[in-house]
């Protein structure tokens, strides 16, 4: 602090930007950041006091250092002052805050989800009058909470709400990326310096004052802080241990603080020590510390020497600065830290997460109590995104464990979990670390090394042998304890299987875990079957998918994603993708990574399935982005394949074809038939895009072989319509019938929505009667699901145009052309709506102004049109789409001009015109 005194000394420029801070109009958010004592928090104070003279309501927070790895506590102890207004919220908000803060078993939110609901409640909190929100020690807050307050700091404009934070320089910090105005805030200038030491000390001695200034630097800390401690010591110890050669300015003023702590009495010493290990005496308007935090007591000694003041809105004591709780902690022997994390530990036995971080602290010798409040710990945080606090806690428990066997097993929950957090280093410190001489084909080491491998180097190979020998040996072993490494290792071998791609892998595979017998889960056996080949073993598992999804929010994140994983290859992925949403952001920040951008993948391909295709090339950059990041070269490949389909969908050939071959050359000689699948995929889409039908026939054929549907390739199935169009536009009519017989007689109609529609539009192209044709052309077009999948509804629309030309003539052709056309326009498929006007201008009549109004309504408005034409409210049409009422009422308004239409009544007429061209 500069003063103890109201007015400043200096900082005329600061004090200005931030009266223009207090005083704009608009909510916005600011962070001052500056080294340790160079008056961040009087600069703080000083914009508290002005906000609060000019009518605003002033909540105040600080971040802990003690707290930083404990989820929300943060955001807890900023919010706090304001849970009274949660009652005014709606269910959806309030709900948020109870997975948060109330303790209820619930799903924990995004920082979108949970920054919205943060939001609506500042907005509610600051009707009566403006807030500023004013935030100390921001470097220190815990990574949710500093996420959501850049989240919030970012979207504030609008409301009556400013964010002030202060942080240091000296510290890595999650505002260091937050995308916030910054105020550097420097040292003083000479002349303020000597100003400020002059009103503190008007009598000091000349050399010690001139010492002081040239050793202060300008930090007012030092400069309030050394005179004091250069008098009483001066002649005892060189002043060089205190300039700038003893080290940087922070560690020279806990030197100063460190002389006044020893000459406390033993007793205070520990009351400090107590405080400063649990983050007591934090400068806050919250009252959370009662219950949460110690409270300091009977440390007048402490106040007299200037180590803590009386916060004078609580009576509680407070830190003076935090440079003075480190010094603290610093003095302090490892014993007796030791015995005060005991102690804090003890006090906070309600607590799960401060009750594990104290007694990890606290614990030296092997304790299986606390490596299991540790382990308990972990799970909880796991559940809650926190995958890096729970790596810690799960290594920390091992190393607690009293016997060799729970060592191993927590070492090896440990390495699953970094693994799946995307930390393949640390998997690897793990295992050697609790690896025994000669025990390095330990089930547990082959588990690590194998993600490793994997998600790195692509290898499926080498580590199809390994994991497959770890499971027959803890088969031919019989031990008891071995179920959860077991059961890791049966999972990363179907997923080794998956990736192959290759009917011999799986046929291993398949064999090894029927020598398991009724030791195979109910999971596993659903994995194994729709995983490997949904064609042949799909259709029984849909139900049993759709009943384990039911509790999504009480699984692992790992867990979410099998099943996910699963769910998409039914195609059921759309009704559960919210909830991946929903978590993704959480597990990429400090989770599961690996499985959040296994989630990734899963939302892109959802996403280009429904149409939502510029949403899915943003979400294919970010994996792809992600994947190069953190090493995993094999989702890097995964996500370039998919762009190269996506591209190839939109029409952009060059681009398909780069994506293409390098997702290829990087597969195909690992042999990753899962991802050269993919690749094939995108080239046969690209040539029937352009109109390279003979390219677009050898890529399909490269997936499977005219009527057959390869077993274990999944995309044998997904690609039935491209291989048909392929050949019927080559000429090779008897092998797309054939195909499309294929299709039908593998009972593809009974395994999802999506096959059924596509299964049904194969047969129409390829049927060798009208009967047949107008039959299934119906089947397809009239299924209840064919909206969800409107690129391939438009392309069965486009074929039944094109054979109702030739056979009915170009009026009836124009029913089914001028849909066809519109979908493909909407969705941005260039080369489908090239051959779809050609054939609509076949007919004799170009598109009338309806249908070129309707093109320019995007997939999403022209969805809500539909509905709302339908008579659906906003309210159903919100929750059908997983949208909110006014965000229905938005869209519907910027529907109306481009139609033409001033009101709700005129759209089933402007919809219906369109129909009828």
């Amino acid at each position: 602090m500069e003063s103890e005194n109201t007015t400043m000394v200096g900082r005329e420029v600061e004090q200005a930007q931030l009266l223009a801070f207090v005083s704009s109009t608009p909510g916005q958010a600011l962070i001052l950041r500056g080294e340790a004592g160079v008056g961040k928090s009087s600069l703080l104070s000083h914009a508290a006091v002005t906000a609060e003279h000019v009518g605003h309501t002033v909540v105040r927070a600080a971040g802990v250092e003690a707290e930083s790895q404990l989820p929300y506590a943060g955001l807890h102890q900023i919010l706090h002052p304001l849970l009274t207004e949660i009652g005014g919220l709606d269910e959806g908000s309030r709900a948020v805050f109870d997975a948060v803060f109330g303790g209820v078993q619930s799903n924990p939110p995004s920082v979108m989800t949970l920054g919205i609901a943060v939001l609506a409640l500042l907005s509610l909190a600051s009707t009566r009058q403006p807030m500023l929100l004013v935030l100390d020690d921001g470097q220190w807050l815990d990574d949710f909470s500093a996420d959501v307050c850049g989240f919030v700091g970012r979207r504030l404009a609008g409301s009556s709400v400013k964010l002030l934070v202060a942080i240091r320089t000296d510290i890595v910090s999650r505002f260091d990326t937050a995308a916030l105005p910054e105020l550097p805030v420097a040292a003083l200038s000479d002349a303020d310096a000597a100003r400020l030491l002059d009103r503190r000390y008007p009598n000091l001695d000349k050399y010690i004052r001139r010492t002081v200034l040239e050793q202060a630097q300008g930090n007012p800390l030092a400069l309030v802080e050394m005179p004091v401690y250069l008098a009483d010591q001066l002649g005892e110890l060189p002043l060089d241990d205190f300039g700038p050669h003893g080290g940087s300015l922070p560690r020279r003023l806990e030197r100063l603080f460190g002389a006044r702590i020893a000459a406390l009495d033993e007793g205070v010493r520990n009351e400090l020590l107590m405080g400063a290990l649990d983050g007591a005496g934090t400068r806050s308007d919250s009252d959370t510390i009662i219950g949460v935090r110690y409270r300091m007591r009977d440390a007048d000694q402490a106040v007299a020497a200037g180590l803590l003041d009386i916060d004078s809105a609580t009576g509680e004591l407070v830190f003076r600065h935090p440079l003075v709780r480190s010094t603290i902690v610093q003095l302090a022997t490892p014993n007796q830290r030791r015995a005060i994390h005991r102690t804090l530990a003890q006090i906070h036995e309600g607590n799960l997460e401060r009750r594990a971080s104290h007694l990890a602290a606290a614990t030296v010798d092997p304790d299986e109590e606390v490596a299991g409040v540790l382990e308990a710990a972990a799970e909880l945080a796991t559940r809650r995104g926190g995958a890096l606090a729970a790596v810690t806690w799960l290594t920390r428990a091992a190393e607690l464990s009293e016997n060799p066997g729970e060592r191993s097993r927590r070492l090896a929950d440990a390495a699953f979990v970094a693994g799946h957090a995307a930390r393949l280093g640390q998997v690897d410190r793990i295992v050697r670390s609790g690896l025994a001489p000669g025990a390095t084909e330990s089930p547990a080491s082959v588990l690590a090394y194998a993600y490793q491998a994997l998600y790195q180097d692509g290898d499926v190979r080498s580590t199809h042998r390994q994991v497959s020998a770890a499971i027959v040996k803890l088969r031919d072993a019989g031990t008891a304890d071995s179920g959860e490494v077991r059961t890791r290792l049966v999972i990363l071998l179907l997923a080794i299987s998956q990736y192959a791609g290759d009917r011999a892998t799986w046929e291993r595979t398949h064999e090894l875990l029927a020598s398991l017998g009724d030791s195979i889960t109910t999971p596993e056996r659903m994995y194994s079957a729709v995983w490997s080949d949904v064609t042949r073993h799909g259709a029984v598992w849909a139900g049993p998918v759709e009943q384990a999804t039911a509790n999504l929010p009480d699984l692992e994140p790992w867990e979410v994603g099998r099943l996910a994983v699963a769910a998409y290859h039914l195609d059921i992925l759309s009704q559960y993708r919210p909830y991946l949403q929903h978590i993704v952001d959480r597990e990429l920040r400090t989770g599961a990574v690996a499985s959040g951008m296994v989630m990734l993948h899963l939302v892109m391909l959802d996403q280009m399935a429904g149409g939502e295709w510029d949403e899915a090339e943003d979400t294919g950059q970010r994996s792809l982005e992600l994947a190069k990041e953190h090493g995993h070269d094999l989702f890097a490949a995964q996500s370039r394949a998919y762009l190269a389909q996506l591209a190839a969908l939109r029409g952009k050939s060059g681009q398909a074809r780069d994506l293409q071959a390098e997702a290829d050359a990087w597969a195909r000689p690992r042999g990753l038939g899962f991802i050269t699948q993919v690749a094939d995929s995108a080239g046969a889409i690209a040539g029937l895009s352009t109109g390279d039908y003979e390219a677009a026939y050898l890529y399909a054929i490269g997936i499977t072989s005219p009527g057959t549907l390869r077993p274990y390739a999944y995309q044998a199935s997904r690609t039935v319509l491209d291989l048909v169009e392929a050949a019927h536009h080559t000429g090779r009519v008897d092998q797309a019938r054939a195909h499309a017989l294929a299709a039908r007689d593998a009972g593809l109609p009974d395994i999802s929505q999506r096959l059924a529609l596509i299964t049904y539009g194969a047969l129409a192209m390829t049927a060798e009667s009208e009967r047949e044709a107008e039959e299934m052309f119906a089947r397809a077009e009239s299924h209840p699901d064919a909206e969800r999948f409107p690129f391939e509804l438009a392309r069965i629309r486009l074929a039944h145009g094109i054979r109702v030309r030739h056979v009915q003539g170009r009026a009836a052709a124009r029913r089914y052309l001028v849909p066809a056309l519109e979908a493909f326009e909407r969705l941005g498929a260039a080369g489908w709506a090239e051959r779809a006007q050609a054939e609509v201008r076949a007919t004799g009549t170009p598109p009338r102004a309806s249908t070129l109004n309707l093109a320019s309504l995007t997939l999403q408005e022209r969805r809500i049109a539909d509905l709302a034409a339908a008579g659906l409210t906003n309210k159903e049409i919100g929750k059908r789409m997983h949208l909110s009422s006014r965000t229905v009422s938005s869209h519907l308004y910027r529907i109306f001009p481009k139609l033409g239409i001033t009101t709700r009544a005129a759209l089933r007429d402007a919809l219906t015109r369109t129909a009828d061209v």
